[in-house]
C-alpha cells in the first residue's frame, strides 16, 4: 500500500520468467479490450521494471539509451491496481518505487486527450512514456529527438513482451493532444509525453 506521502515500494522484479522471449515475440499482439479485473501490483512492478528498470550496479537499464543519458520518465496512471489508490504515479527506477504525483483516477482524462479513444480509459492502468529531450541534446544536439524516440520504442517493446509473459496485453498509443495530456498527467515543465501503453488482462 502507499504510505501517507504517496510512496509505494514495489515488489522486487523477477529476472527469471517462464516464457521464452521467442514465445513472447510470436504471441505479441496489440490489445484494445480488457477484462474488468485489477492489475496485480506484482505485475505492475514487472512492467515498470521492463520499461526502465535498473539492471546492474552501474545503473544501466532494461532499454538501451544513447550515451546512457536516460531521457525517459515513466508514469503510471493507476485506476484499478491492487494495493494502491487511484492516481498518477512517477516511477523511480533507482529505488524501484512509485511516487504519487496526482491523486484521483485520471484514466478518463487520458482517454479524452488521446483523441477520445474510450478504450484507453477502460484498461486498469496506463503506462506513460515521457521524455526530457534536453538530457540527450546536451551531447547529441539536433539528433536528440531521434535518439529519444528510438529509446521510447525500445521501452515500449519491452512492455509489450513483458505483458505477454505475464498473460496481459497492451497497445502503444501515439495519437493524443500533447499539451492536454501533459496537463491531465501534471507533467513537469520540459517533460513531454511520447507514448501511452494501456495494459490489462485480455477479456
Amino acid at each position: 500500500m502507499a504510505s501517507e506521502d504517496g510512496e509505494v515500494a514495489l515488489p522486487a522484479p523477477s529476472r527469471d520468467g517462464e516464457v521464452a522471449v521467442e514465445r513472447a515475440l510470436a504471441a505479441r499482439r496489440s490489445l484494445r479490450e480488457f477484462a474488468r479485473e485489477p492489475l496485480p501490483l506484482a505485475a505492475t512492478s514487472q512492467l515498470l521494471w521492463a520499461a526502465q528498470g535498473i539492471t546492474d550496479r552501474e545503473g544501466h537499464r532494461t532499454a538501451p539509451s544513447a550515451g546512457a543519458l536516460y531521457p525517459l520518465e515513466v508514469y503510471l496512471v493507476a485506476g484499478a491496481v491492487s494495493g494502491i489508490r487511484p492516481g498518477v504515479y512517477h516511477y523511480d527506477p533507482r529505488r524501484h518505487r512509485l511516487l504519487l504525483t496526482k491523486e484521483g483516477d485520471a484514466r478518463t482524462g487520458v482517454a479524452r486527450a488521446a483523441l477520445d479513444q474510450d478504450w484507453v480509459g477502460e484498461a486498469p492502468a496506463v503506462v506513460v512514456l515521457a521524455g526530457v529531450y534536453q538530457r540527450t541534446a546536451r551531447k547529441y544536439r539536433r539528433r536528440a529527438p531521434r535518439y529519444v524516440h528510438m529509446e521510447a520504442g525500445h521501452a515500449a517493446q519491452n512492455v509489450y513482451l513483458q505483458a505477454v509473459a505475464l498473460g496481459l496485453g497492451t497497445t502503444i498509443v501515439g495519437a493524443f493532444r500533447d499539451e492536454e495530456l501533459a496537463r491531465v498527467l501534471g507533467l513537469p515543465e520540459r517533460t513531454e509525453p511520447l507514448a501511452l501503453l494501456p495494459v490489462g488482462k485480455p477479456p
